[in-house]
């Protein structure tokens, strides 16, 4: 198959960037995407031409690294599959596919599709530990956690942190992204000594950061490549109103008589 790609092209974070029009001949339709642009890259470095940037680790759909917008969707049209996992097949012979870095003041883009995604790294390490002891792994069952409370710890937990949220949502939010973090320690029973502290941490770093609020748009949850929950998003909310009640200092009360 062969394919117009609108390609955006930028040098550094203070120079201005351009889309360039690139052709992708002879592509199989078994390819990833990203296999797609190393065949570009090769034949526009056998050119003479400067490859495309993009990031890459895993392409096995863990690392979250992979995340670009395709045709003006993060990760592109199909539904929860990170950049890596999607395939050519699923776009026509001669399409125009136009790829572009994550858009957010949060993100800026270092080269290309390129995007700094350090800003998801300082508002976890502002969450900082859990004071669950080290050492050898306990016995399975020294330490009971419902059914449910374990399952949806997992469904946190499958947060991979590709930023696709922040890129979707018009306020570039991160609540999806924090939520799940904050969401998948607080429902253990390992991470509720610092419940409360992380959660006021980890949105202040994150307001820091400068994400945006979140509206109830929706469009991350549309996006997540592992389908994560906006109940999360309200988990968040609640963790951080009892964050603030239970940090006001306590008023004495007396009683008249």
């Amino acid at each position: 198959m062969n394919l117009v790609l609108m390609v955006w092209r930028q040098e550094n974070a203070r120079t201005v960037g351009h889309m360039q029009r690139i052709e992708a001949k002879d592509i199989s339709p078994d390819m990833s995407f990203l296999e797609m642009l190393d065949v570009v890259n090769q034949r526009l470095t056998v050119a003479g031409q400067s490859p495309i940037t993009f990031d890459h680790d895993c392409r096995e759909g863990i690392c979250g690294s992979c995340g670009v917008v395709i045709n003006g969707v993060p990760h592109g049209p199909q539904p929860g599959t990170t950049t890596c996992q999607l395939h050519m097949r699923h776009f026509r012979d001669g399409q125009v596919v136009v790829i572009e870095p994550f858009r957010a003041r949060a993100f800026p883009v270092i080269r290309d599709l390129m995007i700094d995604r350090s800003a998801f790294d300082r508002v976890i390490a502002a969450g900082g530990f859990i004071t669950s002891p080290t050492g050898s792994a306990p016995d399975g069952n020294a330490m009971l956690v419902s059914k449910g409370a374990a399952d949806a710890a997992m469904d946190a937990a499958a947060c991979i942190g590709c930023g696709a949220c922040v890129a979707a949502c018009p306020n570039a939010s991160a609540m999806l992204f924090v939520g799940a973090k904050v969401s998948h320690l607080g429902l253990l029973p390992q991470g509720r000594p610092e419940r409360w502290s992380r959660v006021h941490a980890m949105v202040a770093a994150m307001d820091a950061e400068g994400f945006g609020g979140c509206t109830n748009y929706l469009e991350c949850t549309a996006v997540c490549p592992k389908n994560v929950s906006p109940d999360f998003i309200g988990r968040l909310n609640r963790d951080l109103i009892g964050a603030v009640f239970l940090a006001r200092p306590r008023v004495a009360s007396t009683e008249a008589g």
